[in-house]
């Protein structure tokens, strides 16, 4: 996602901080906040902002797995159906 659109100056968040807050709302893109014509803040909504940790979660669970498949710590599904079947009898 290219943000460049959503910069704004320090001042511009203590100037508009209500009308941040309903933008971010709406729209669900942060807006990066420059000091000194340094970016500085990245200023989000908080569903926004659950949305991508639960993104991250899933991302580290799939490279956990790939880690265990890498290192062959894994089952084929096969087996493992064929256990669960044996312990259903």
């Amino acid at each position: 996602m290219k943000h460049s659109t959503q910069v704004k100056p320090i001042s511009y968040l203590k100037n508009h901080a209500a009308e941040i807050a309903s933008t971010l709302a709406e729209t669900g893109e942060p807006l990066l906040i420059t000091q000194n014509g340094e970016a500085r803040l990245v200023v989000m909504d908080v569903a926004a902002w659950e949305q991508q940790e639960q993104a991250m979660a899933l991302l580290k669970i799939l490279a956990l797995g790939q880690r265990d498949i890498d290192a062959g710590a894994y089952r084929e599904a096969g087996a493992v159906l064929d256990d669960l079947g044996a312990s259903a009898e």
